[in-house]
């Protein structure tokens, strides 16, 4: 037990490993990084690719109600959705997610 006396002042009188994320020292992302996906509902066609081709089954599609439904804490931010989406509905911009108290539901109403 008295061996670790070295390490527990050094730990104890020093700075912590970690960073504060949400409340400061936020960093820039890097190049390439996928961030938050936003949805475009009026160039959605409803063709389903973007549900089809998610891994993490983060997209439904209803088409008899004429909504996507998105899981954001499923997504794992791969951007296959984005890259599949012919119409260009779906966007990624370069930002972190911010954390959230509680899993929410996005519903995206697609117009007639």
């Amino acid at each position: 037990m008295a061996w670790m006396f070295p390490t527990i002042l050094k730990n104890l009188f020093s700075r912590p490993a970690t960073r504060r994320y949400p409340f400061k020292d936020i960093r820039e992302p890097f190049l390439g990084y996928r961030g938050k996906v936003y949805w475009d509902a009026s160039k959605c066609d409803l063709c389903g690719d973007c549900a089809r081709t998610c891994p993490s089954d983060a997209i439904e599609v209803s088409l008899e109600n004429r909504q996507i439904t998105y899981y954001p804490f499923k997504c794992v931010y791969c951007g296959t959705c984005v890259e599949t989406c012919l119409p260009r509905a779906i966007s990624q911009d370069k930002y972190y997610t911010k954390p959230a108290p509680a899993k929410e539901v996005q519903i995206i109403s697609v117009p007639v």
